[in-house]
């Protein structure tokens, strides 16, 4: 069975082995970050509707976890775009918990529609929930996040304290900082103290390391990291570390180049990336890298980390 809404597994810098459930189509979503690795926004949204339907998703699990026994870590509901604006979120977040016990369940979401009590108890029976909050207030969300018009910095960070009241999973909340926009230290303390009303389990910083929306975005050094880190002077604070390499991770597909281009396709990668996923030597990758550019398929960019492959614009 070829997938359409199922990736991965895939090594993720937070949940180890990730199989990935997307329910959006490619770029649906409520905001346009300058730093986004799937690309711009195509579809700027607060609509939430079943965008790709529920029995669907529910198929492609199924065949996967009657055929499939490679080692998972996680079941992440992410993908190309905001997965909450999918309205039938709720019940594939049931049918993973009530079907597959064995697994832990993440939703990885920019935490715009939290607001929403629908979409509060959607996530309830999830394990870990994954929001985002790179701005406090509303010039720099403004110019990071590019929301939809409706949305405000104001009403996520009230969804957000608002869903820690409710949710007993764990809250594990990424800070993306970009220097030059979020890096002040009056940004930083507006956003520490949106952090202590909201009282994650977890803060994690992140920064760019994959090619952005806007071009002459850095990512932030170590360095730089490290004094934010101080000065935001939260609990259970972490700079977030490259992926984990696994050593050989097998591919839920046999054709690697299939996979290669699945991942590439969904955001730039490196040919370590391709590699760690794949379980291949990193020659035999990169003749299908080689092959690919060749075929005018792909091109290559050179960020800060290495050089990143990308599906080129046609």
């Amino acid at each position: 069975m070829k997938y359409s809404y199922l990736f991965g597994p895939v090594p993720s810098r937070r949940l180890g082995m990730s199989l990935g459930v997307d329910l959006v189509p490619r770029k649906v979503c409520t905001l346009d970050c300058v730093y986004c690795e799937v690309g711009a926004t195509t579809t700027l949204t607060n609509e939430r509707k079943e965008y790709i339907p529920v029995s669907k998703i529910i198929e492609e699990l199924t065949h996967f976890f009657k055929t499939n026994a490679t080692a998972i870590d996680h079941i992440t509901i992410s993908g190309s775009g905001e997965p909450t604006l999918n309205s039938g979120i709720g019940d594939i977040v049931r049918f993973i918990k009530h079907n597959i016990k064995d697994i832990p369940l993440a939703v990885l979401t920019n935490g715009t529609l939290l607001y929403d009590k629908n979409v509060r108890d959607a996530l309830l029976a999830a394990d870990v929930v994954l929001p985002s909050l790179d701005a406090a207030t509303a010039t720099v969300f403004n110019r990071i996040n590019r929301h939809h018009r409706s949305i405000t910095v104001d009403q996520c960070i009230e969804g957000l304290v608002s869903f820690r009241k409710e949710f007993r999973g764990k809250i594990w909340l990424e800070i993306f900082i970009l220097p030059g926009f979020n890096d002040t230290d009056a940004e930083l303390d507006e956003i520490r103290q949106a952090v202590l009303r909201i009282q994650p389990d977890s803060v994690q910083l992140n920064t760019l390391d994959r090619p952005g929306t806007v071009a002459g975005l850095r990512g932030a050094a170590q360095m730089e990291l490290e004094r934010i880190a101080q000065l935001l002077d939260l609990e259970n604070m972490e700079i977030i570390a490259a992926a984990p390499q696994t050593g050989s991770v097998p591919s839920c597909r046999p054709d690697a180049e299939s996979v290669v281009i699945e991942m590439i396709a969904r955001r730039p990668c490196t040919l370590d990336d391709l590699v760690t996923t794949l379980g291949m030597s990193a020659a035999a990758v990169k003749k299908i890298i080689d092959g690919l550019e060749t075929a005018d398929r792909i091109e290559s960019v050179q960020q800060e980390r290495g050089l990143f492959y990308q599906l080129k614009d046609k």
